[in-house]
Order: C-alpha cells, then structure tokens, then sequence
C-alpha cells in the first residue's frame, strides 16, 4: 500500500464515520424545510444540498477535475460554513489546485473547528513545507504526532520535511518509525536506501 492510499485510506473512514453520525441524527430528529414545518426524510434533501455538493466534489475528485471538485465544495461551505470536513476537503483541492494560501486558511478553518484532528495537521504541515516555512509544517506534525502517535504516514512526512531541512539522520529515523508501524510502507523503505547511498 503507497503512502497516498494509506492517507486516503485513513481519511475516508474518517469521513464516512462523520457521514454515518449525520446520518443517526437524521434518524433521530427529522429535518424540516425552511419554514419549519413538513419533515422530511434524509433522501429528500435537495440536489444542492450541502451533502449533495459534497458527494459530487467526491465524484469530480475521482475523475481527476480538482477544479470542478473545488467549485462544489465552495458551494458547499458557502451553505454550511462551520462543517469541517467540507472545509478539510475543500483546503486539500486547493492545494491540489496549487492555491496554497487559500489552502493555509480552509485547513485552519477546519482546525478551529475540529481541534483534535491529526489529519487536518498532517495536511497544514504537508501545505507549510511545499511553501518552504520549516518552523510551521514541525509545528503541525508534533501536533498531529501529540494526538495519535502511531500513525505511520505522520513520520513518513516527518522524514520528508526533515529531509529537505538536511537533517538527514533525524530523516532516517522518522522513516524508520513509520517502517516499524507499517512494514508494507515501501516508500519508506527507498527513502531509507536513497539516504544511506547518499551517505555513502
């Protein structure tokens, strides 16, 4: 399994354990129209429904259109701004899309709105070292590593940002550390073989 598809893994469930706790309050308190009357059920929500757009956004991501991915979930957070993971999804297209500074804010909108979730930093920090700000993107990873010291892909990109700091023996046991977390990690392993060839 790459890292890419261990990240995505992770934050798929993630986002469907969300989804199905929505799901239970839908179930347990029906949601009415904008008048407040007439309940109706979760299928009848509208096609430009916060929900909707999402899953749409999803679909797009799938076929490989990040900008369309990113105009729906602009839709979507314009309709529901304090939901943190349409602002999560939305920080990762714009990264995808290459607007770092407006990546910066979703994920720390996200952030203020859902503390103690180690993806969000991971995703802060992987933003923070493309733009080169070292200090910051430690910052996040030591954040995401004091929420849940046992992720792999956190010391993988450990390893990462240590390596374009030149801190290579610090780099080599980050990667180490994700090895020892999940020894299918192949990536790990080549950045470990790329280092120690460097060091001769």
């Amino acid at each position: 399994m790459t890292l890419f598809q261990l990240l995505m893994l992770a934050a798929s469930a993630f986002f469907a354990y969300k989804i199905y706790e929505h799901v239970q309050t839908l179930k347990d308190e029906p949601v009415r129209d904008e008048s407040g009357d007439m309940p109706r059920s979760a299928e009848a929500f509208s096609v430009f429904s916060p929900e909707s757009l999402t899953l749409r956004a999803d679909e797009a991501y799938e076929e490989g259109d990040y900008s369309k991915a990113m105009a729906l979930l602009n839709e979507a957070h314009a309709k529901d701004p304090s939901n943190s993971e349409i602002l999560f999804k939305l920080g990762y297209m714009q990264y995808k899309n290459n607007l770092l500074e407006d990546a910066i804010d979703s994920y720390k909108g996200a952030l203020e709105l859902d503390k103690e979730n180690e993806y969000i930093h991971n995703s802060l920090a992987s933003v923070y070292r493309e733009k080169e700000e070292f200090a910051s993107a430690r910052m996040h990873l030591n954040a995401s590593l004091d929420i849940d010291d046992t992720n792999p892909a956190t010391y993988f990109n450990y390893g990462n940002l240590l390596v374009d700091m030149k801190n290579i023996p610090e780099a080599i046991r980050m990667y180490e550390k994700a090895l020892e977390l999940a020894p299918e990690l192949e990536a790990a392993k080549i950045e470990i073989a790329k280092l120690r060839a460097q060091q001769g």
